[in-house]
């Protein structure tokens, strides 16, 4: 995907979000991501976008219009945005995604990235580098890193049931 950081934006301040790398704690985001993350077309259905994350096993995907980066959609927002409010699956999928992004360098440490999802109730971000995105990191790639003996360690790496 060809995105430059200027995509990924708050809700706030409509800047960039991204993270500067600082002293290492737990290793770097570019350490715990999920490389080459998955994406789909903002004028893809619903249907199409449901059926990438079951066949990719993958719960979010990066949604681009443009050639941009706009938003994330989860299988959630499936759900609650479009099938509970009656949205079909022939229907375009951008509409139901979240586009206030905030995203984070893939040179920052672990802590920038737990601080970012905690200001902004987020539970993925896009991972940058040199203003493109190279992968996703999400709330259980950062329990993986604190405690790979934990519960949600072990949840986060499971393999999905189907």
């Amino acid at each position: 995907m060809d995105n430059k950081p200027s995509d990924i934006l708050t809700p706030d301040a409509g800047g960039p979000a991204t993270a500067e790398a600082g002293p290492a704690q737990r290793g770097t985001i570019g350490d715990i991501m999920t490389p080459a993350p998955v994406g789909v077309y903002y004028s893809q259905t619903i249907g199409e976008t449901a059926r990438i994350m079951r066949d990719t096993q993958v719960g979010a995907l990066l949604v681009v219009k443009d050639g941009q980066l706009v938003g994330v959609v989860t299988d959630r927002d499936l759900v609650l945005r479009g099938l509970a409010e009656g949205v079909g699956p022939d229907s375009p999928v951008g509409p139901l995604c979240t586009g206030d992004l905030v995203g984070v360098a893939a040179d920052a440490d672990v802590g920038q990235a737990e601080r970012l999802m905690r200001e902004h109730a987020v539970r993925r971000l896009p991972v940058l580098d040199d203003g493109q995105v190279v992968g996703i990191v999400s709330l259980g790639d950062l329990a993986v890193s604190v405690n790979a003996d934990s519960p949600l360690a072990a949840v986060s790496r499971a393999q999905p049931s189907t």
